[in-house]
């Protein structure tokens, strides 16, 4: 495999802090990494300089001279003033992108549900997220750095990233390199893992869960070393121990070695040891929706958010919740907190119930931003009963993960993923019995996630939680539910692959709904705006029916051509001319079917967006 670009004894120090220390590695050909570490590990400074957008204290980053790297990041990086056209295409006209597959897929995939006129400064941040994600992905790239590129997408969207992500490239060509704390899309799109910990950068093969099992075995080995070493450390403390005169007499070199074995002592891992927290009792009734109806928040007339839905939690039930953008996940929590009323219907509510809610801007933090971490916790009580054991706030707080000197920063200054750790333990030591958490992964490192899913293995309250990762959502609930934004709530007995299928064949069908869709005009206007043409409805609908045809077709015929290329390259190495003549000329039958179907596309667009 051909070399991409790589880096030579890199080293980058923060103040009195070595975040990269000597580390050296490369990309080549056919390389698909995923990056894991802790949070402030180095993972996106390490990113930035592969990327060449900042140089390191020494070594060096070469490329090879042809080589062509995109770059997402996770800041915002677009013209507020753009528009989400312009933003994404530039001042290319509308036919030279809509000729385009690539481009066309790309911008169903992500932005079809975009008023593609908006000016970008008018757009939430997951939208902004998005065009930043589709402008970079039209383009031609031999690398790819994306940082953390799904946050913001929901399930389905994280899903077309990674089925967009391995087909993009041959098996052998291009690369990428990912940051993300999405454990199902590391493990379906990544052939090697690069963790980042204690300045250096160790490889494994295979995705998240090769990595896991990697690391484990790792550790394990390390254990056994330790358990050796510490032996050693034993038995040299022991003989040093041995009488004031007899120690003065010891040779130097010994205690010099002794001491040499304990220094070298590497400060834990973060790991969380809790396990059942005390919770107030729960009765038989817990939370019921029945026949609850609700508007839209906003007043829009003939529209409703929930249409006549029903739900029942029973106590300890695990309750996983997904759904396109804007079909009410959150407002779901809302209800089911009492923070607003339906419509019409009934909420009831346990006499016994004690609701706790994590909400995606942890803002509830706010109120307490000038105390410490651990005076947040001290607020709430001085001690604790975890297991059976007592511990004070300190050693609690400090099993979370936030170490004695990290214990007395001001909230105010924490990350966005510590503010969520503190949180989640501020929630879980208020004894709660309902827990809902609306996206708890935003901002957390795997190693963090593991362990607040540990936390939630043990928890014995009702548990509600949303969120586009699919591996949090099947490890810690037992059903899930979708909401598709047609104001119904769906049981998903098959899981988030279900519901998968389901939104697949309500595009098909050009159900309306929230989420991904293609762009229903060659301007790429927003699915959910009127087109203005005077084609009638009965025209537009087959207009769309023939966008989705057609983009099923195109997508067959890609296929086709990859094997035809393939086929091709190996009968050229093998110097049978006469197949390879075949091969070509079923090639240009295919590539004129698909102008065919390319101008039939546009003419349907045209349809809707005249």
């Amino acid at each position: 495999m051909a070399h991409l670009l790589g880096g030579e004894n890199l080293t980058v120090s923060f103040a009195t802090r070595t975040v990269l220390d000597g580390v050296t590695l490369g990309l080549e050909d056919g390389d698909r990494i995923g990056m894991v570490g802790r949070n402030g590990d180095g993972k996106s400074t390490l990113m930035r300089l592969l990327a060449l957008r900042s140089t390191p204290d020494s070594g060096r980053v070469t490329k090879r001279g042809d080589v062509n790297v995109g770059y997402l990041d996770q800041g915002d990086v677009l013209d507020g003033d753009l528009t989400v056209g312009a933003a994404i295409v530039g001042d290319r006209a509308d036919h030279e992108w809509a000729a385009n597959a690539k481009i066309r897929e790309v911008m169903g995939g992500l932005v079809g549900d975009v008023d593609w006129h908006a000016n970008v400064h008018a757009l939430s941040g997951g939208q902004k997220r998005r065009v930043a994600l589709a402008k970079l992905l039209i383009e031609d790239h031999d690398v790819i750095m994306l940082d953390e590129p799904t946050n913001h997408l929901d399930v389905e969207g994280v899903a077309w990233l990674a089925r967009h992500l391995k087909t993009r490239w041959r098996a052998n060509q291009g690369a990428f390199l990912v940051v993300t704390h999405d454990r199902w899309f590391l493990d379906e799109v990544c052939n090697y893992t690069w963790e980042v910990h204690d300045a250096m950068v160790d490889m494994f093969d295979g995705g998240y869960a090769a990595y896991v099992l990697a690391r484990a075995e790792r550790d394990r080995m390390a254990a056994v070393v330790e358990g050796k070493r510490q032996q050693l450390v034993k038995k040299e403390l022991a003989w040093l121990r041995r009488g004031a005169p007899a120690r003065t007499a010891k040779p130097k070199f010994r205690i010099e070695a002794a001491n040499d074995l304990i220094a070298d002592v590497p400060d834990p891992r973060d790991s969380v040891a809790l396990s059942k927290m005390a919770t107030a009792r729960l009765g038989k009734d817990v939370l019921d929706l029945e026949n609850v109806t609700l508007d839209f928040l906003d007043g829009e007339d003939g529209q409703k958010l929930f249409d006549n839905i029903t739900l029942r939690l029973a106590p300890g039930e695990r309750l996983g919740l997904v759904g396109v953008n804007g079909a009410g996940k959150s407002t779901l929590l809302r209800l089911l907190n009492g923070e607003i009323q339906p419509s019409s219907g009934k909420v009831k509510r346990g006499k016994t119930v004690v609701t706790a809610v994590l909400t995606q801007d942890v803002k509830e933090l706010d109120e307490v931003s000038d105390l410490r971490v651990i005076e947040v916790i001290e607020r709430e009580k001085r001690s604790f009963s975890v297991g059976g054991k007592e511990f004070t706030a300190g050693q609690l707080v400090e099993q979370l993960g936030f170490t004695k000197e990290k214990q007395w920063t001001p909230v105010s200054d924490l990350s966005g993923g510590e503010r969520r750790r503190l949180q989640l333990l501020r929630l879980l030591v208020g004894e709660p019995n309902v827990l809902m958490l609306d996206e708890p992964t935003n901002d957390l490192d795997t190693d963090t996630l593991a362990a607040v899913e540990d936390v939630l293995d043990g928890w014995p309250g009702t548990l509600v939680v949303v969120s586009h990762d699919r591996y949090l959502l099947e490890r810690v609930t037992d059903n899930q539910m979708a909401l598709l934004g047609d104001g119904k709530l769906r049981g998903l007995p098959g899981g988030v692959d279900q519901y998968l299928e389901l939104r697949e064949a309500a595009l098909a069908s050009g159900a309306v709904g929230g989420g991904s869709g293609a762009p229903t005009s060659a301007s790429g206007g927003s699915s959910g705006a009127a087109a203005p043409s005077g084609a009638s409805e009965a025209e537009k609908r087959e207009a769309r029916k023939d966008l989705n045809r057609i983009d099923r077709q195109l997508g067959k015929i890609a296929q086709q051509e990859e094997k035809l290329h393939t086929q091709m390259a190996a009968k050229s190495e093998s110097g049978d001319f006469d197949a390879l003549g075949e091969l070509n000329a079923k090639l240009q039958e295919l590539l004129e079917e698909k102008e065919g179907l390319e101008l039939e596309w546009l003419e349907a667009a045209e349809i809707l967006g005249e």
